[in-house]
């Protein structure tokens, strides 16, 4: 959640992520990225990755650099339309 985090709040997801680099590289980094969860009071780390946590992680990364993934989204005229219906209007 927290380098999710990085379009609305950059500062606290960056200082996230440099305290992630602090410990223990090898049992909270791996093949597909970091792991699902750690918790370093009681020394446990997760050996899974789970895709609902993975997939946020790259998309709000390119959100916070280009905008790209919103811009995407919000140009598809399905989204338009659906969010038309549903009231929201264009600030």
């Amino acid at each position: 959640a927290a380098l999710s985090s990085l379009p609305y709040a950059p500062v606290e997801s960056m200082r996230a992520l440099r305290c992630f680099l602090t410990k223990p590289l090898h049992r909270i980094w791996g093949i597909f990225g970091f792991v699902d969860s750690f918790s370093e009071n009681l020394s446990w780390f997760a050996r899974t990755y789970l895709a609902i946590n993975q997939g946020p992680i790259i998309a709000m990364i390119e959100n916070h650099r280009s905008g790209l993934i919103w811009e995407l989204f919000m140009s598809a005229p399905e989204v338009r339309e659906g969010l038309s219906v549903l009231g929201f209007v264009e600030i």
